[in-house]
């Protein structure tokens, strides 16, 4: 297992056409890289050791068997973000293209692999992962998107507007709309004094609360027995709240741009053709949602396999009442050994 390190990306140019100027991709990598490689990147808020859960000895992604490379979303205060670039205001709006784009020279350049087995995420981790595989098709074998999807829905950039909206209300400013920014012109554009990053990232904390976890998860009461707060104000406090102070909100921001405008169809050859995208993808691709998933439904991975080619994708739901956290970071134990065993038979020949 090796630490930490970054990976010059220098001037970068990004797909709206603005530069990240000295940018670079953190990343960690696990076993030797004379294993077959696989891409396993970050996701919403996460930092790389957070992916480390579904990583170990006997486990699917094993470091004996293969050589995991996890690279870390811009803005997760890794890789370049808003938190270690303060020089840098407003931070520029970077989409999952950038992010693949810059994981490929990684990959290529810094890594000298020319080919993966497997990409796979959680989340956004998805995210990358539909767009590795429509970004760079010939790429990999295999690809497993968890828990995400390959265009962000309406219905979820109306959620994550809540999200957005919450966390500005804090200092005054306001959403530009989906994919945009904040209304405050760039010129009087200021940062966040202490009370009001605080006040923003635990709205940010409630308002996902009603997300991440199900209708379902909340009824059962999952927070006091299976998470072991006391009651549901515990939970708000302790789980939301604490995870949300311990981030950054222009990070947040800027990785919920990314989500927000997240589309692998945005790109040459498809031009927004959503379904020439979704038919052109290679990799065997074993898609694999969650039945109570609020943000990516069922229904929406069944929709986005039904448009690859035959034979090319097959949607599996995780059978969990956990919501999107079935997915990770881990808490649901049942859920990462279903998910492992999925993954230990996908990875062994490609059988679902």
């Amino acid at each position: 297992m090796s630490e930490i390190k970054t990976f010059d990306l220098g001037d970068f140019a990004l797909q709206s056409g603005a530069t990240i100027p000295g940018a670079y991709i953190a990343y960690k990598t696990f076993g030797s890289p004379t294993n077959p490689a696989i891409v396993y990147p970050t996701w919403y808020s996460g930092l790389i050791a957070d992916n480390e859960w579904l990583i170990g000895a006997g486990m699917a992604l094993d470091p004996g068997a293969y050589y995991i490379i996890v690279p870390a979303l811009f803005g997760n205060g890794q890789s370049k973000s808003p938190s270690n670039s303060p020089e840098l205001r407003p931070f520029p709006d970077v989409t999952f293209y950038d992010n693949v784009r810059a994981q490929h020279r990684l990959v290529t350049e810094g890594l000298g692999i020319t080919h993966v087995k497997c990409v796979l995420g959680w989340s956004m981790g998805a995210g990358q992962t539909y767009q590795w595989v429509t970004q760079y098709p010939d790429f990999m074998d295999l690809a497993v998107p968890f828990c995400g999807s390959a265009k962000t829905s309406l219905h979820n950039q109306v959620f994550l507007e809540g999200v957005k909206s919450a966390t500005l209300a804090a200092k005054g400013a306001a959403s530009a709309g989906s994919c945009q920014g904040e209304t405050t012109p760039t010129a009087q554009y200021r940062g966040w004094t202490a009370e009001e990053r605080e006040a923003g990232l635990k709205a940010l904390g409630r308002v996902y609360a009603g997300w991440g976890f199900s209708q379902a998860f909340y009824r059962e009461k999952l927070y006091e027995t299976a998470l072991g707060y006391k009651d549901l104000e515990d939970c708000m406090v302790k789980f939301w709240e604490g995870w949300a102070l311990s981030k950054d909100p222009e990070n947040m921001l800027t990785m919920l741009h990314t989500w927000q405008a997240g589309d692998c169809s945005n790109q040459e050859p498809y031009n927004k053709d959503f379904d020439l995208a979704m038919k052109s993808i290679k990799a065997k691709t074993l898609v694999l949602p969650c039945k109570t998933d609020l943000y990516f439904p069922p229904e929406d991975s069944e929709t986005e396999v039904e448009k690859m080619s035959s034979g090319v994708g097959k949607c599996i739901p995780f059978p969990s009442i956990w919501g999107h956290w079935a997915g990770g970071p881990g808490q649901s134990t049942e859920d990462v050994k279903w998910l492992d065993t999925k993954l230990k038979a996908f990875l062994k020949d490609g059988s679902w």
